[in-house]
């Protein structure tokens, strides 16, 4: 485990489980945020998704808030803003608002997916525009306005120093964030099917700049840790069942883990998971220690961005407890 010692971070979905609702998840949100600062995480990031029952995070800058408002240390920001939904502007202006409120704390992660069905996205009242050089223009202009450049000005905003990222799944987020000179963070917590492509490519073609001389990757992961291994794959099945869920149009709140959930999956749900786990740790702390050293190893990862939607809160807390001591074991 040569390059465990690297940063960890937690990406929080703010997921909304079965039996739950939307208040119990933003209590559950503060309360993995305090404990995730208490054991030395680096950052707390909410992503943006819309007309997903299962996840409550659709207003990610309000959200933003009252992670920082619940914590005095930790990073907080967002993992990411799906800037296609929005005028850069407004988002200038709420991230300026925000590091206004919480200086030094802000992160701006960026992405150009909707995060939403196509009808989502229509009553979101954004055209989805299929022009290529849509998004780098959108992340051009927002940083115009941070810098006071932009048509008019940010208030607040202008002169606000919020590092910005640029998130992705593919190949395409790996290229912009090498041209612009920016830190990037790759989505191989949930499609993983390009991660080293994309990592080799950032770092080949990466410019340095104003606001990073050397690339800087930080690769999201799945980590489910309990006392046993048998007790992790159990509480796992959640996050399984979800995500099959999603991929096969059904998505719901997050389920009650139960026992034997792969072995009862056909084929084709397999395969989709099959592809995942190849990004997840499951097992007991010294399972998932060596399982994250041996991706940090594959991958030369600069930071880990934990992800862990499990039903039961206590366990979630746990398994957050258990990634931490991985990291700080190594070091």
């Amino acid at each position: 485990m040569t390059r465990t010692s690297i940063p960890f971070s937690v990406l929080d979905l703010a997921p909304i489980a079965e039996g739950g609702g939307a208040a119990e998840s933003y209590a559950h949100t503060a309360d993995l945020a305090r404990h995730a600062e208490s054991l030395g995480y680096r950052r707390y990031w909410m992503a943006e998704h819309h007309g997903m029952p299962g996840i409550a995070s659709a207003a990610t800058a309000v959200l933003i808030g009252h992670v920082a408002a619940a914590t005095a240390r930790i990073r907080v920001g967002a993992g990411g803003i799906m800037l296609p939904n929005h005028s850069p502007l407004v988002i200038a202006e709420q991230f300026g608002t925000l590091e206004t409120l919480y200086p030094g704390r802000i992160d701006l992660g960026l992405g150009r997916a909707p995060g939403s069905d196509q009808a989502t996205a229509r009553a979101l009242r954004r055209t989805l525009d299929s022009d290529p050089d849509a998004f780098p223009r959108d992340v051009a202009e927002l940083m115009d306005y941070f810098e006071g450049r932009g048509p008019v000005r940010a208030v607040p905003g202008a002169g606000c120093r919020v590092p910005v990222w640029i998130l992705g799944s593919s190949l395409f987020g790996a290229q912009l964030a090498a041209l612009m000179g920016l830190p990037y963070a790759f989505a191989s917590h949930f499609a993983p099917a390009q991660m080293m492509d994309a990592i080799a490519l950032y770092r080949r073609h990466f410019r340095p700049s104003r606001h990073l001389d050397r690339p800087y990757v930080m690769l999201g992961f799945n980590v489910f840790a309990a006392d046993t291994d048998d007790q992790a794959r159990f509480l796992a099945t959640s996050w399984q069942q979800s995500f099959v869920n999603l991929r096969t149009g059904r998505p719901g709140l997050l389920p009650r883990p139960v026992e034997g959930y792969l072995e009862s999956l056909p084929p084709p749900a397999r395969a989709l998971l099959d592809q995942i786990l190849a990004c997840a740790a499951i097992g007991s702390p010294d399972t998932v220690a060596a399982q994250i050293g041996a991706f940090v190893a594959r991958t030369g990862a600069d930071e880990l961005m934990i992800t862990c939607n499990m039903h039961d809160h206590a366990a979630r807390l746990r398994s957050y407890e258990i990634a931490a001591g991985a990291m700080a074991a190594a070091a």
